[in-house]
């Protein structure tokens, strides 16, 4: 009996509310992105992204998973308090790993994200045993996934870095894949997806919490390249557009995207039906990933714009400058398109756009290239605002 106590009570008060515990949590995960774009940008290359890429995927995945079994554990509870409290202390030391982690600090990140991913869905099941055998089972067989792959990832940071790289992306495949084939294991089969019922409101919430981080990083990073530039009046006039740039994907999320998508998982005969783990899946824990690389990507184009505003713009300036933007855009049309039915047409012509601008980029400066690239997420902004207000005007009740 005392384990239920670590369980949420669904439709208690405290069902599907973000805790502060949780906040908390997450505080990790703003050093683990500065990590990221910082590694990236110092090696920004073919090989340099695919190295971020796969830690980037490894994180998503790590705070992801974390994120759904809190949509069933109560942090309110000491266990699971403790719980969290563990992982911060071990995603500390894992996010200091990145930068290494392709060298020698490779067995860390390994064995480090293999524990941290396995013993919360460890303990997950442990929770559920004797309170309900459906939800014991399904995260006993994400366990069995996760150690799988964990052998893999143990299995590369004690390999040389083209075997690491082999090894890792094959432990990405087993987790990535694992949610399709609905964590199928020997003699007891596939996962029940009615034992995926979550809280949509929640999840949704906990990845708006993540897309800020990733945004707030965004601007930790250019008022820091910033500082160390000094501020003469083309460094101002490049942060400017930096920060228009920031604010304009913040606008294209939260003032649409976000509100469309709470609204869509809130309707009660959703959330609590069999398509509740489902839509959760391909809206939260696949269509956001996109929309955070994009912004990793636009905070690494903001280091390289204000640290050289006025040079030639090279290749790598515009991939990360325009890129950015143009994959958080991407994201948006993957998601936006599977709450409404139809993907927003201001989206893709702004990623239409974006990629021709990239025609123009030996004529451009990093500075000009921040500049279009806000000047079009500006567009893209304006012209969803303008669109949705005017279909919502022609579908209210002629005596509203």
């Amino acid at each position: 009996m005392a384990r239920r106590s670590w369980l949420r009570e669904k439709g208690g008060e405290r069902d599907g509310r973000v805790t502060f515990a949780e906040l908390f949590f997450d505080l990790i995960f703003v050093f683990t992105i500065i990590q990221l774009s910082h590694t990236l940008a110092a090696h920004f290359s073919p090989l340099g992204i695919l190295e971020a890429l796969i830690l980037m995927l490894a994180i998503w995945w790590l705070w992801m998973f974390t994120t759904w079994a809190l949509n069933w554990l109560d942090p309110e509870t000491m266990p699971v308090r403790l719980l969290l409290f563990g992982m911060m202390f071990g995603g500390v030391i894992l996010s200091a790993s990145i930068p290494q982690a392709w060298g020698d600090r490779g067995l860390w990140f390994g064995i480090l994200f293999a524990s941290l991913q396995v013993s919360k869905n460890l303990f997950s099941a442990i929770a559920f045993s004797g309170t309900s055998r459906p939800h014991a089972l399904n995260h006993a067989r994400i366990t069995a996934w996760l150690a799988l792959s964990g052998l893999f990832w143990i299995a590369g940071g004690l390999s040389g870095h083209d075997w690491r790289l082999t090894l890792w992306l094959a432990a990405l495949a087993i987790e990535y894949a694992s949610p399709a084939l609905r964590f199928w294991v020997p003699v007891y089969g596939p996962s029940d997806t009615r034992a995926w019922d979550i809280s949509g409101a929640h999840m949704a919430e906990r990845c708006a919490l993540f897309i800020i981080i990733c945004i707030g990083e965004t601007i930790l990073v250019s008022g820091r390249t910033l500082s160390e530039a000094g501020i003469p009046t083309v460094n101002l006039a490049t942060f400017a557009a930096v920060f228009t740039t920031t604010c304009m994907l913040w606008w294209i999320y939260f003032r649409f995207g976000h509100s469309r998508i709470t609204h869509m998982v809130e309707d009660r005969e959703i959330e609590h039906s069999e398509r509740a783990g489902l839509i959760g899946r391909s809206i939260f824990t696949y269509g956001h990933i996109p929309i955070v690389v994009g912004i990793i990507l636009t905070a690494v184009g903001a280091e390289f714009a204000l640290a050289h505003p006025m040079e030639p713009a090279r290749l790598k300036e515009a991939a990360a400058i325009l890129g950015g933007p143009a994959v958080f855009l991407i994201g948006n049309i993957w998601i936006k398109g599977l709450v409404s039915g139809r993907p927003p047409l201001s989206h893709l012509i702004g990623l239409a756009v974006l990629a021709a601008s990239t025609l123009a980029t030996e004529y451009l400066t990093p500075a000009l290239l921040c500049a279009a690239a806000a000047t079009i997420l500006a567009v893209v902004a304006a012209w969803e605002f303008a669109s949705l207000r005017h279909h919502e005007s022609r579908t209210q009740p002629a005596n509203h």
